[in-house]
């Protein structure tokens, strides 16, 4: 039943939101759950690549990714048709680092694994755009 819901929850999402928007279905994912993910700094993030039981993800669309990514990131296109199979195949016993290009898909993304029952879960703040600026 976790997973249809899931499921469901998250086609809704990624039919309806994007970066720059929040739907009344991702309102609804955040509102379920106070702090389903934390969002951190550029550093912040950085410390944790590479720690035990954590996997970094890159939820960009490959044209983004073209044009350069965090090293050892897993490739997950948000916007892809399969995304959320991709979702459902992750181990939700690890922790996860989630960004995009500016911090709203990777925090949908989180909210939505949130949702599913994963629990440690951070988002890039301000994306791989901070990231850059950082380098």
């Amino acid at each position: 039943m976790t997973r249809i819901l899931f499921a469901l929850l998250l086609s809704v999402t990624l039919c309806t939101c994007g970066d720059a928007q929040k739907t009344d279905a991702t309102a609804s994912v955040e509102a379920a759950s106070e702090s389903p993910y934390l969002d951190l700094s550029v550093e912040e993030f950085a410390e944790k690549i590479g720690q035990e039981n954590t996997v970094l993800i890159d939820v960009r669309t490959p044209a983004e990714i073209a044009n350069g990514k965090i090293e050892g990131a897993l490739e997950m296109d948000y916007r892809s048709p399969d995304f959320a199979g991709q979702l459902q195949e992750l181990d939700p016993s690890k922790t996860y680092l989630v960004y995009c290009a500016s911090g709203g898909r990777s925090g949908n993304t989180c909210a939505l694994l949130a949702e599913g029952g994963f629990q440690n879960l951070y988002n890039l703040e301000g994306g791989y755009n901070a990231w850059k600026a950082k380098e």
